[in-house]
């Protein structure tokens, strides 16, 4: 398992590379210490199963540094890390194919099992990671009600449907997790109780349009 980490703050980085290759002793960790030192690993064309990149780190530019990396690496799997990601960002990392994020405050034992889910194909969120801000909503709702974002109208659609949770994530590529915040969400924004009720509310709604 070859790992390229990347990330500016030399002890977060040592540490990191120290916890990972400690417990998984098949690991090879290559560091480096911004974007632009990252891509320059990648262009060597050395063979990588992961690729870490720091969101504050130099060189990103927000997202747009793992845009970049992502159309460097092709196929393999690109995380975010991160003291402190606003929602907005994880969720739009996820949305341009990060296959997930890692919080600075995992312990070593959790980031080896996080990086193991990744690699085995799936997406790593933790849940306190939706929980720094609110969505900002993008349209407007019944008056007294805050307004769903886009996402939690897509979502809500499918729960009229009658889809599961793993049914919705697999139609928005999403994890499950993600898909149960939203339904949070709406419910808490419809006033509903669970998703049954937040369906009919919706429905309740547009007959009143």
């Amino acid at each position: 398992m070859r790992v390229l980490l990347a990330d500016d703050h030399n002890l977060v980085r040592d540490a990191l590379k120290s916890y990972i290759e400690r417990l998984e002793p098949s690991a090879e960790v290559l560091t480096a210490d911004s974007l632009g030192a990252a891509v320059e690993i990648a262009d060597t064309g050395t063979a990588l199963d992961l690729v870490i990149l720091d969101l504050k780190m130099p060189g990103m530019n927000g997202l747009q540094g793992l845009a970049r990396m992502r159309e460097k690496v092709g196929q393999v799997p690109v995380v975010l890390m991160s003291g402190g990601a606003t929602q907005e960002e994880v969720r739009g990392a996820l949305d341009i194919g990060a296959k997930g994020f890692l919080p600075k405050t995992l312990t070593g034992p959790a980031l080896v099992s996080a990086i193991k889910l990744i690699l085995a194909g799936e997406r790593f969120v933790p849940f306190d990671a939706f929980e720094a801000q609110a969505e900002e909503p993008d349209g407007p709702g019944p008056e007294g009600m805050t307004p769903l974002t886009q996402r939690e109208r897509e979502v809500l659609g499918y729960l009229e449907k009658g889809w599961s949770n793993k049914e919705i994530a697999r139609a928005l590529d999403l994890q499950e997790v993600t898909i149960k915040l939203h339904i949070r969400g709406i419910c808490r924004k419809l006033g509903a109780k669970n998703r049954t009720q937040a369906a009919l509310r919706a429905q309740e709604m547009r007959r009143a349009l």
